[in-house]
């Protein structure tokens, strides 16, 4: 059985970040006969500035080629997006002159939760993010168009057993905390400053008990009103912004 070496990317926000992070070999970008100037432009100059072939389409073919997804006029075939193993962080980790900040993303199914946790890391300055090679949700297209593209530019390092590389990190000089609801400390109470690894769990049944034995501390953030609990994006957003404001403020005091 052939292995799949590439994937549709379609969509202005996938294609162009796509192109910008050159992460990924282009082997054509197919834009619609019938384009909208602006958008379509730029991924066209980008990707002649990048010696990339571009084709103009009818849009029904393009339609068909994405069983009639939002393509926006804009698709691509790449190679597939280029993973680490998890491994490979230690010695990275073993060379870094300032405090590092990992996330880990357990048992994650849905593709826009997520393509939400990879762009809100970016964003919060999130150093690494490691995900589970099975039972979760895999690097994607659609992650890529859920993050409006963030994906494209993230360092994603894959896990072939999460409990063994929590324990390498823990061995490396990081403090691994779990973010859930059950969580006996508060998350705004925590220290989440130096090198720090957060996992953030599953949608439908949190992080793993194997796993969750593995963290130094479990977190939960304070819910009030008549819902108990948050989308594990929200809930991730959250807890990445609460350790970035506390690293920002440690930096700024020395």
């Amino acid at each position: 059985m052939a292995t799949q070496k590439t994937e549709l990317l379609f969509g202005f926000h996938s294609v162009y970040e796509a192109l910008r992070a050159a992460k990924r070999q282009f082997e054509v970008i197919m834009i619609s006969s019938k384009r909208s100037a602006s958008r379509a432009d730029k991924v066209i100059a980008l990707a002649e500035k990048k010696g990339i072939q571009v084709q103009y389409t009818d849009p029904g073919q393009l339609d068909k080629l994405t069983q009639f997804a939002p393509h926006q006029g804009i698709v691509a075939r790449a190679s597939l997006f280029p993973t680490n193993k998890a491994t490979q962080i230690l010695p990275m980790l073993k060379k870094r002159e300032t405090p590092y900040f990992i996330l880990i993303i357990e048992s994650i199914e849905d593709p826009h939760n997520l393509g939400a946790l990879i762009r809100t890391a970016l964003c919060a300055e999130v150093d690494y993010i490691m995900i589970p090679k099975d039972r979760s949700c895999l690097p994607s297209s659609t992650v890529s168009r859920s993050s409006a593209g963030a994906m494209e530019h993230a360092d994603i390092f894959m896990i072939t057993n999460t409990a063994s590389i929590l324990r390498d990190l823990k061995e490396s000089g990081a403090w691994v905390s779990g973010l859930d609801a059950d969580g006996s400390a508060g998350l705004y109470e925590s220290d989440l400053t130096g090198n720090i690894a957060l996992v953030i769990g599953g949608e439908h049944k949190g992080i793993r008990p194997g796993v969750k034995k593995e963290c130094d501390f479990v977190l939960s953030i304070p819910i009030s009103g008549k819902i108990n609990s948050l989308n594990a994006s929200v809930a991730g957003g959250i807890a990445m912004y609460e350790a970035k404001r506390q690293r920002s403020l440690q930096f700024k005091g020395k």
